[in-house]
């Protein structure tokens, strides 16, 4: 009987790899910091984002991060954590924080890598991107007014959740 066993790094290498692929493909700048690092500026229809994406070799796993370029005041804490816990609901993949020390949104995702050859793995990165995207780019008019608002109720912040079936 022959043995099954597989070496990781043999089935996928840097994932990073093809989303330097997939970032010049959009003709989106990034920043290839170290060989598990790489950081890139996307302009979105809605706002900007900065997306920045880790691999960890030794658990063939990648982190995914997209920031917004938002700032939510401290005073919007108790709005920002009940907008949070209702939109984290409805989430299947990865999920939205406000982290005390930046105050920036950000949406975040690990995905292992385990089981993939380069080409699914790639396939894989480019579901993620545009993924993270489209959550990203649904959730910014409510961040957007948690950052920028004068008056701001929680019945403004119920109806910026409100899924919109087209745009105006």
């Amino acid at each position: 009987m022959m043995d099954k066993t597989i070496d990781i790094q043999q089935e996928i290498g840097n994932p990073l790899d093809s989303i330097e692929d997939i970032m010049a493909g959009h003709d989106w700048s990034f920043t290839r910091a170290h060989d598990d690092e790489l950081f890139v500026h996307v302009t979105g229809a809605r706002g900007t984002y900065r997306m920045t994406f880790f691999w960890q070799e030794e658990f063939s796993a990648m982190q995914l991060f997209c920031e917004f370029d938002l700032h939510i005041p401290k005073k919007r804490d108790d709005m920002a954590c009940r907008a949070l816990r209702t939109i984290n609901d409805d989430l299947w993949l990865g999920h939205f924080d406000v982290p005390q020390d930046s105050r920036t949104p950000i949406y975040r995702h690990t995905t292992l890598f385990r089981g993939m050859a380069d080409s699914s793995g790639a396939d894989h990165v480019a579901d993620l991107i545009e993924i993270a995207l489209a959550h990203c780019e649904r959730s910014y008019p409510l961040f957007n007014m948690l950052a920028s608002a004068e008056e701001l109720s929680d019945d403004v912040i119920t109806l910026a959740m409100t899924e919109s079936a087209g745009t105006a």
